[in-house]
This record gives structure tokens, sequence and C-alpha cells, in this order.
């Protein structure tokens, strides 16, 4: 599952619906994506959304 598409939308939509969320970040992953010229690395990419899950969704 990547966690940039399918993990997002998912626990999105399941927050929405009044679900406690987990994910466990080393069962999904992501891949390098191009913004213009630049190429932000997948690590970074997962980084970002994982932190953004927490923070905002669940644990």
């Amino acid at each position: 599952m990547m966690t940039h598409m399918c993990i997002d939308t998912t626990v999105r939509a399941v927050y929405g619906l009044g679900y406690k969320i987990v994910v466990v970040s080393d069962c999904c992953a992501t891949k390098n994506l191009k913004m213009g010229e630049r190429m932000v690395k997948a690590e970074d990419v997962q980084m970002a959304y994982m932190a953004a899950i927490r923070g905002t969704f669940g644990k």
C-alpha cells in the first residue's frame, strides 16, 4: 500500500466515520515523487505523511 495514496485516503475516510486509527509505518511504503524539476525521496514522503497522520488522525 502506498502511504501517499491508499493509506492517507483510507485514514481520512475512516476517521470521519469515528474509527480509532493505528497505522503501522513499517507495513506501508511509498515511492520517490517528482515535483516540478525536484525529486522528493520516498523516505521523505513517507516521513511527512506518517507525521501528518499521527499528528492529526491517530497513532
